[in-house]
């Protein structure tokens, strides 16, 4: 029987649940894995199959979903088999709206993640890559992985509770509810009516806003702003830097991937007549923030915060022609020291000067990441980019 009645599932109806079912098991699972897969050259490949299937599942999901809900719109439900147990039907009901929204919210949330940050792994054809109207934005990103986390611990749990309580009529009430949803077998009374849903559909959106509210305010991870700007220098015998952003991309997975250091620190000395003078800058790197991949990049294959926690560059500034200037000197990053010149373009009004200049850089220079010896997923280049504003000092 292709249909519902109001004592059986058709056969449409438990095509949508047992494969979304078994879709949300798989995905729940390839979730966990990747989450606790430690981030390396080793892995990488590894990791990009395991977020592009796990996706691509995901985004399958939801258009079963979609289909799931219009063909129920359509069919009769069949009536609960022990009515009368009020208590055991309002949490059937309640985990039935629960899950339905899991379905929904799950899906989208990953979606909104991959179409907020630049992907690490793509969802394969013929899904679309991004969600419309969605920015890039790590922010977003963040708070969208968040929702997505937790609504997933509430999927796991009530998963368990809904299988829980399917073993329970199988094996101790042995009735035919499981029965029902297995092979389409007629059971209860067709001549009952339903509950009212007004109680456990109120309750299934109490969980949700529980769960949504805490992923977006008490759970919600810190927020440093994008590529912040730094407090101004305390003092200097040249120039003092009121503001500025130190930004860093690279291309990963054939993507760019921007980010910045939040707490850095410049002292210029610079003579105005001569076009000549001497820069040094000390970097906090443990405050960048590179998008996805923040603490990846962080980690001991590529900036190795937790043992080198400064970069420092140090160079002699002169003027090429016009507003045209270099810094040529050493930047010293993960304990390697290599020659850099940065080209920069200085505009000066009164006491006033505001700085705009870009380098590229070769991590292999640095020794950094090792385990990535060809560019298909992280590239050699890096591209450091300043923007300061500073002023004479007193």
């Amino acid at each position: 029987m292709i249909r519902n009645t109001a004592a059986s599932y058709g056969r449409v109806a438990r095509f949508f649940h047992w494969s979304i079912a078994l879709l949300v098991l798989l995905d729940l699972g390839l979730g966990v894995a990747g989450k606790y897969t430690p981030r390396s050259g080793d892995t990488v490949g590894f990791l990009q199959l395991l977020y592009s299937t796990h996706k691509t599942i995901g985004v399958t999901v939801l258009a079963l979903a979609v289909l799931r809900v219009i063909w129920a719109v359509t069919q009769p439900r069949p009536l609960p088999l022990h009515p009368e147990r009020r208590l055991e039907t309002f949490a059937a009901e309640t985990a039935h709206w629960v899950l339905y929204a899991a379905i929904f919210l799950l899906p989208l949330s990953g979606w909104v993640i991959h179409s907020a940050e630049v992907g690490f792994a793509p969802i394969w054809w013929p899904f679309a890559q991004d969600l419309p109207f969605i920015p890039k934005s790590e922010r977003l990103a963040e708070l969208a992985a968040n929702v997505h986390w937790i609504a997933g611990i509430v999927l796991a749990a009530t998963v368990a509770a809904h299988i829980g309580g399917a073993l329970k009529h199988a094996l101790i009430d042995r009735d035919s509810t499981l029965a029902r949803m297995w092979n389409g077998r007629a059971a209860g009374d067709a001549k009952a009516a339903h509950a009212g849903k007004a109680a456990s559909t109120l309750a299934a959106m109490g969980v949700w806003a529980i769960a949504i509210g805490g992923a977006l305010t008490v759970f919600a991870p810190a927020h440093e702003g994008e590529i912040a700007a730094r407090q101004p220098a305390q003092s200097t015998a040249g120039w003092v830097v009121q503001e500025g952003r130190l930004a860093i991309s690279v291309t990963q997975m054939g993507a760019e991937v921007t980010g910045g250091f939040a707490n850095w620190d410049a002292r210029i000395e610079y003579d105005p007549d001569s076009g000549a003078g001497t820069v040094r800058a000390v970097i906090d790197t443990t405050s960048l923030k590179l998008g996805s991949v923040t603490e990846q990049a962080k980690g001991p294959e590529f900036f190795d915060v937790a043992t080198h926690d400064k970069a420092v560059f140090e160079g002699d500034i002169r003027r090429v022609g016009g507003s045209n200037h270099s810094a040529a000197g050493a930047l010293t990053l993960v304990g390697q020291t290599v020659p850099v010149t940065l080209d920069f373009d200085l505009d000066l009004a009164d006491d006033r000067a505001t700085v705009s200049g870009s380098t590229a850089l070769d991590r292999r220079d640095f020794g950094m990441g090792a385990g990535y010896p060809d560019e298909s997923t992280v590239g050699f280049s890096v591209t450091a980019l300043i923007e300061l504003v500073a002023t004479k000092a007193e």
